[in-house]
């Protein structure tokens, strides 16, 4: 019973307390069973004590001689797409569809979305009011950083995007070759590659390109 209710919950968020820690794993209680949070599952740096409550991310789930298990994450980006779905009605309903995702957890996420509503600001609804959708996300995952990018269909545009904060001048795109050459201005630099190149890595992953 607990296989077959938790086999069609792959993908989803649970709430769940710190039941034990072995190790570096932990085991989180989930009410009707316990899920395994593994130490490469983690965020480098989230600091857990027995009896907390967090958001978990329902990963894999296995039928193992000691019965079913349930594994679980909080590094996965799945768990900030969820986090969106279940904070923005906009996505909830279809309105804004989340289009990329990228991910180092603990540090920072990028994330890309777009509307077919030419009445609908797709960026402003996951900020929400006085930025509080995004905030109560960041909360969540503990001060993770969080850039919410307007996804396009014209490579130029999106490339420009997703190197957000930076500010893009020229965009040199080889549709063959799915590589872009961007400039930006020299004091930007830096910016646009991030701390040891993290902007730049996860723009790459989240636009595909």
């Amino acid at each position: 019973m607990i296989f077959d209710d938790y086999i069609t919950r792959q993908g989803e968020i649970v709430t769940g307390t710190v039941q034990r820690i072995s190790g570096e794993t932990m085991f989180i209680n989930l009410g009707k069973t316990e899920g395994i949070l593994s130490a490469n599952e983690q965020v480098p740096g989230e600091p857990y004590k027995m009896n907390d409550r967090l958001k978990v991310f329902i990963m894999d789930v296995k039928k193992t001689t000691k019965g079913p298990q349930v594994f679980l994450s909080r590094s996965h980006p799945g768990l900030v797409k969820r986090l969106f779905e279940l904070e923005v009605p906009e996505i909830q309903d279809g309105t804004v569809e989340i289009k990329g995702i990228a991910r180092e957890a603990g540090s920072r996420t990028k994330i890309a979305v777009y509307t077919e509503d030419a009445d609908v600001d797709p960026v402003g609804s996951c900020v929400g009011t006085r930025g509080s959708r995004v905030q109560s996300i960041v909360d969540e995952l503990n001060g993770e950083k969080i850039d919410i990018i307007a996804w396009s269909e014209n490579p130029e545009e999106l490339i420009s995007n997703v190197l957000s904060p930076a500010k893009v001048e020229n965009v040199f795109a080889n549709e063959e070759e799915k590589t872009a050459t961007v400039v930006v201005p020299d004091y930007q630099l830096s910016l646009a590659i991030g701390k040891e190149g993290q902007n730049v890595r996860l723009a790459a992953r989240v636009s595909g390109w």
